[in-house]
């Protein structure tokens, strides 16, 4: 009861006074210092049981005790422990052996991990989930995956802990069937998901496009909290549906529910994403009228860009000169995207001058630059620019893009010619391009590539890697099938003419996310309104 209400001390103090004491009382007292953050002092004490008992220690204590070693993050005293469960036999002891594993994981160490659970006889749900979360936490998904794989074939079944674990794994893959086909097995067994698993599953469906399967599982939730509404509206509003993420914010008002500053975001986001800047304008008015609630830099940085969207760039900079903090670089580059889509040269320079004061190393601000002295035929400046790139020792890196088909990613660069089915790639986009010119296509001259110098410009333009991606998917997927391609840079203007009249030729969807957001094109429209 003490250690439950914090008083450790006291807790110590009767432990301490006790004639006779029980390994259960040992464990009690060693994890109640753990949780106090007390690590050492559990340790400690450990090892005064271990000399009393002469190393006769019950498999419970032990678990606390390899608690105490995660908790310091030290494999060597978790290696010590391990010396001593293997002296004393005590390797049958299931929870043990996954005590040992999530050590051994959290500190890094992923191959001894991988040893324990390889050496458990019978391997129980908690050990196949723990090991799963620790590929899965250092970024190891394919392990992850094959890991899965074999959890599915040895007949124990997933559980809310699985799933939801393997969702970040699916996301991070590009595996949205995987998803569903393990959400399906769940209520196949009756086991509906609890308030972390159906969020996470409404983010999932978020992040690749599917929001009417997102508002299904968030409609039947049986409880919501605010991380739950944050995640669909922010999914709304990266796909466009910037009406329906004003709507869910209304509706979470209504309810009584009060939005946090990613509330505010995700909703500031939607209005930016489809161009609603009077409920833009609104939503941020309410923010400053809340003290909980007022406008943080990011907040700024969305309504600069809704402004600048529209071509109200004295609006935009007015709001960079009235916050009440330093502008960010954040704030600055959105007044800078705007100045280069509506070509304001005098508020560029401004804008550029305090962004690349801020950030001189980040390669992205000089190819906005770049871009917009190439598209208003300013050669003189534009050479300058790259000249301080050379000078400063930066390059701007080859934009990279990949689609998922069966399973597998296929990665593509521009003029790509390493992957297997190359010939047929390019004969293909080839044969798009003549089509898409019947159809009035034109391509742009005045435009950098993000992944090339000016002087590389004409030669590589036709065979832009988000144009490969896309041709590669229409020859290996059914007709039916949407493609989603994610490209590493912001996709020039010419790529999202091509992509825009393909799916009007091909009378395919193509969801691309880019440096910026998501696209949807479909039937020669996208959703990003042309601004992005």
């Amino acid at each position: 009861m003490l250690l439950a209400c914090g008083m450790v001390a006291d807790a110590r103090q009767v432990f301490d006074g006790m004639p006779t004491r029980s390994e259960v009382t040992w464990g009690v007292m060693m994890g109640g210092l753990v949780d106090a953050r007390r690590p050492r002092a559990a340790l400690a004490l450990f090892r005064e049981l271990w000399e009393e008992v002469g190393g006769d220690v019950a498999p419970r204590v032990v678990v606390v005790a390899v608690r105490v070693a995660t908790a310091l993050g030290s494999v060597r005293v978790g290696q010590q422990l391990h010396c001593c469960i293997a002296k004393t036999g005590m390797w049958d002891d299931q929870y043990l052996s996954c005590a040992l594993l999530d050590m051994y994981s959290k500190c890094g160490q992923l191959d001894e991990a991988r040893r324990v659970f390889d050496g458990m006889t019978q391997k129980i749900v908690v050990a196949w989930n723990s090991m799963l979360a620790s590929y899965s936490l250092h970024g190891c998904s394919e392990e992850a995956l094959d890991l899965y794989h074999d959890m599915c074939k040895s007949g124990v079944d997933i559980d809310h802990f699985t799933f939801s674990t393997m969702l970040g794994v699916f996301s991070r893959l590009g595996l949205l069937e995987h998803a569903k086909q393990a959400h399906a097995g769940l209520i196949q067994r009756g086991l509906p998901l609890d308030i972390i698993g159906n969020t996470a599953l409404v983010d999932l469906y978020c992040k690749w496009g599917q929001m009417e399967d997102a508002r299904n599982v968030f409609e039947r939730m049986p409880c919501r909290n605010l991380i739950s509404w944050n995640a669909l509206i922010a999914g709304y509003g990266y796909h466009g549906m910037g009406h329906r993420a004003v709507e869910m914010f209304e509706e979470l008002i209504a309810e009584g529910i009060a939005p946090n500053h990613v509330t505010f975001l995700a909703v500031l986001n939607a209005c930016r994403f489809s161009g609603f800047v009077e409920e833009g304008k609104r939503i941020f008015l309410s923010m400053t009228q809340n003290p909980r609630t007022k406008p943080r830099a990011m907040h700024y940085a969305c309504i600069i860009e809704l402004f600048g969207q529209q071509g109200r760039l004295d609006e935009a900079y007015s709001m960079i000169r009235k916050a009440p903090f330093v502008p960010t670089a954040n704030m600055w580059g959105a007044l800078l995207t705007a100045c280069r889509i509506h070509k304001n040269m005098q508020l560029a320079r401004l804008a550029a001058e305090q962004l690349l004061a801020m950030e001189p190393q980040k390669i992205n601000n000089y190819a906005v630059l770049l871009n917009l002295y190439i598209n208003s035929l300013r050669q003189t400046e534009a050479s300058k620019v790259v000249e301080t790139l050379k000078r400063r020792g930066l390059s701007i890196h080859a934009a990279c893009s990949w689609i998922t088909v069966r399973k597998k990613d296929h990665r593509f660069f521009f003029k790509d010619s390493l992957h297997p089915q190359c010939s047929e790639i390019y004969k293909k986009l080839d044969s798009l391009l003549k089509e898409i010119k019947q159809f009035g296509y034109v391509s742009e001259e005045n435009e950098l590539l993000p992944d090339v110098l000016p002087d590389e410009q004409k030669m590589s333009k036709v065979y832009h890697s988000e144009r490969l991606a896309v041709a590669f998917g229409l020859i290996s997927t059914p007709s039916s099938t949407t493609l989603r391609v994610t490209q590493c840079h912001r996709l020039c203007h010419d790529c999202h003419k091509v992509l825009k009249f393909v799916t009007q030729v091909t009378k395919r969807e193509i969801v691309v996310r880019d440096g910026s957001r998501f696209h949807h094109f479909k039937l020669g429209t996208c959703s990003c309104g042309e601004y992005w």
